[in-house]
């Protein structure tokens, strides 16, 4: 019984982490009022990097920063066409989910024979517990070091937004852009600055799925988890902790999808593939309307408006 529910928690923190990275850099963009649907493009980008970083220098940490590199300038793109052009975040955010796998795949097959997936990599992110230590029922845990840090990153950044005056400055640019701006604070900049931000961490979460959990990028590695993050950013209430207490929800349907899969009770493995989705749709439709997003979400800003 013991090792079952281990085994449960461990599978929840193991799926929820690449939701948490991404999920926290949803909350850091919305919050200075820039909308960036544009997370799963950046996980996308940030898998295949991390891998084949990984891959070429052996170290998986390597790779991991090279995957928030590479997420922090394809969110330069979704920046500037937001902030400076002004154009439509929303078109923008689905431009960038069209790139980030197109590119990854292009690159991919240039550098693997026109292979598809990576080559899997020979070192992973270390484990806590599991494979790499542990006794007994901590075996199960299989608790990967990024999910120490996604859990850190939810705290330092909870304290940032809204215990800091530079939180402050994140907060009132994405309430009322203009009064902000009289008051001196340089709305584009920070607007740039937490897509960027946003961008990377997007890039870590795709990282920690091809560098953690599965060995190598596949055109499938990421597959939705960046929706799944904005919707964990929307019944979060657009705050850290929410969003982290929402990764942990949909990692716990993953886990029991996992679970039920390898279970004695048979379940047709297309309903068990359905479950996190329909259980965000089922979020979506349940919080969406009780959830107040920061008022200048998704609307442009021109100095001198009012």
């Amino acid at each position: 019984m013991l090792s079952s529910i281990t085994l449960f928690i461990g599978i929840t923190l193991m799926y929820s982490t690449p939701l948490a990275f991404a999920a926290l850099g949803g909350v850091v963009s919305e919050r200075s009022g820039v909308t960036n649907l544009g997370i799963e493009g950046m996980m996308t980008i940030g898998a295949f990097t991390g891998a084949t970083v990984g891959y070429f220098t052996g170290s998986a940490w390597g790779g991991f920063l090279a995957a928030g590199a590479a997420g922090g300038m394809i969110a330069l793109l979704h920046a500037f066409a937001s902030i400076t052009c002004r154009a439509d975040q929303t078109i923008s955010g689905i431009a960038i989910n069209l790139i980030g796998p197109g590119v990854a795949l292009f690159i991919c097959r240039i550098l693997f024979d026109g292979a598809t997936m990576t080559v899997p990599v020979t070192n992973k992110i270390p484990k806590l517990f599991g494979s790499a230590g542990g006794s007994g029922a901590l075996k199960n845990l299989n608790v990967d070091v990024t999910v120490v840090v996604a859990l850190a990153l939810a705290v330092l950044l909870w304290v940032f937004l809204y215990k800091t005056k530079w939180g402050f400055h994140i907060r009132a640019v994405g309430e009322h852009p203009a009064a902000a701006d009289t008051m001196g604070i340089h709305v584009y900049r920070i607007r740039y600055l937490c897509v960027i931000v946003s961008g990377i961490l997007a890039g870590f979460g795709g990282a920690s799925m091809t560098l953690a959990i599965i060995p190598q990028f596949t055109p499938t590695a990421i597959s939705g988890q960046g929706f799944i993050a904005l919707a964990a950013v929307i019944f979060g209430k657009w705050t850290p902790h929410g969003a982290y207490g929402a990764c942990l929800l949909f990692g716990a349907a993953q886990a029991l999808t996992v679970i039920l899969g390898g279970g004695s009770f048979q379940v047709p493995s297309e309903i068990l593939a359905m479950l996190p989705y329909v259980i965000t749709i089922i979020i979506l439709i349940l919080f969406v309307g009780r959830s107040a997003a920061p008022k200048a979400s998704g609307q442009p800003y021109e100095k001198g408006e009012r």
